[in-house]
């Protein structure tokens, strides 16, 4: 018999009395974790004759995927757009709230910004794994300035840029660097943006399209450059129009390269998509919706005047306005919120409102082979749901990080 010296002595930890969401369904059977990692039970069987150390009893609770949010351009008084001089503390901040509302991971939103906040904030936010300390980073989301003035929403135009030089020259000069960026939202139409897609896409970086009059042939040609999602659908784009339906119509174009999905944004808060919209957009590409919170400083705070960027905001009941007019910027809308809103407003299955949270952030940032999903060998990154979707208790790498 072979000896098994060589398997692992660290504890493993057995889920049960669960469903978890597994290949698209909810599934009664226990999850396995050992060092921040799930595990195959029946390798874990055969090849180790293993068993578990610790159980945990989860009564009936749903265990699925941690949530990612990919658009959160802060929260509880912490605005990520601003340089103050503990940049890094805030993202922690942040990162320690969203716990509760399931976030595992995130991408800190910048708004568009003078080119010296840029210099100083992002060498400051380094992507790292969540734990104890709250949410891990995936990379920064830049939302502009490269973005169209008539669609700018809450974005300050004196800030707005085109691309002068055609490129690379640009985004160097405006953000500094762009090691730590995982997701850059600009205008298709702007010129020369073809090749600063293609540029970008080169260097990993997901090419969203948002704040943006782009007709539909201008968006296909973006997505065949290689853009891949869309920030925050119907808002700050052109709305629908049979003739040209611009950037919504990627949502069922011919024109998508095959193998590729268009993935898009939604603000599933009850207020910045009627929830008529939100099912047309739901029942035309479920696999592509993403659902983002766009959560600005205003969360978890009370009613009154806060910043987003360089923007005074004013918060009524849900409501986030730029102050003095009813321009709507961003949300304050959790995650939890925008999964149980989801699925009341388009009548979809938990797992498609779970998977929206998860496994397609998580696919449009090309890491489902490590987050989004409880399949073996991912990360053990993990929330445990009531039947109506509030969140129990939240897990990062296979360790308890928050409990209601």
């Amino acid at each position: 018999m072979p000896s098994n010296k060589s398997v692992s002595e660290a504890p493993i930890t057995q889920f049960i009395n669960c469903r978890i969401l597994k290949d698209h369904k909810l599934q009664r059977e226990d999850l396995w974790v050992r060092e921040g990692k799930i595990l195959d039970p029946e390798k874990l069987f055969f090849d180790e004759e293993g068993f578990a150390d610790i159980r945990v009893d989860c009564n009936n609770s749903i265990i699925a995927p941690g949530f990612i949010d990919v658009q959160i351009n802060g929260g509880y008084g912490i605005d990520f757009s601003q340089a103050t001089d503990d940049v890094s503390g805030g993202v922690a901040l942040v990162a320690k709230k969203i716990l509760e509302h399931g976030v595992t991971s995130f991408c800190p939103t910048l708004v568009t910004s003078p080119p010296h906040i840029y210099h100083k904030v992002l060498p400051e936010i380094k992507v790292h794994d969540g734990g104890k300390e709250g949410a891990g980073v995936l990379g920064v989301h830049l939302e502009g300035p490269f973005i169209s003035l008539e669609k700018k929403g809450a974005h300050p135009e004196q800030y707005l840029r085109s691309f002068q030089t055609g490129g690379t020259q640009d985004l160097l000069e405006t953000y500094g660097r762009l090691d730590s960026v995982s997701i850059l939202t600009l205008a298709p139409e702007l010129p020369s943006s073809q090749s600063v897609i293609r540029e970008l896409t080169q260097r990993g970086i997901a090419v969203s399209l948002g704040h943006s009059v782009a007709s539909l042939s201008q968006a296909e040609e973006a997505v065949q450059q290689g853009a891949t999602f869309i920030t925050h659908l119907f808002n700050a784009m052109l709305p629908f129009h049979h003739r040209d339906p611009g950037i919504v119509g990627l949502l069922t174009s011919d024109q998508v390269p095959p193998n590729r999905t268009v993935y898009y944004g939604m603000i599933a808060d009850g207020i910045h998509t009627n929830p008529a919209a939100l099912r047309i957009a739901h029942r035309a590409h479920p696999a592509g919706l993403v659902l983002v919170t766009d959560a600005i400083t205003a969360m978890g705070l009370p009613p009154g005047r806060h910043t987003l960027g360089q923007q005074v905001i004013e918060i009524e009941g849900l409501h986030a306005y730029v102050a003095g007019t009813k321009t709507l910027s961003g949300s304050i809308a959790t995650m939890d919120m925008c999964v149980r809103h989801f699925r009341q407003a388009s009548g979809c299955t938990v797992e498609a409102a779970l998977e929206a949270a998860s496994l397609h952030p998580a696919q449009l940032l090309g890491i489902s082979n490590r987050k989004g999903t409880l399949d073996y060998g991912t990360d053990a990154d993990f929330v445990l749901l009531d039947d109506a979707l509030n969140v129990k208790s939240t897990y990062i790498a296979g360790q308890q990080v928050w409990k209601k």
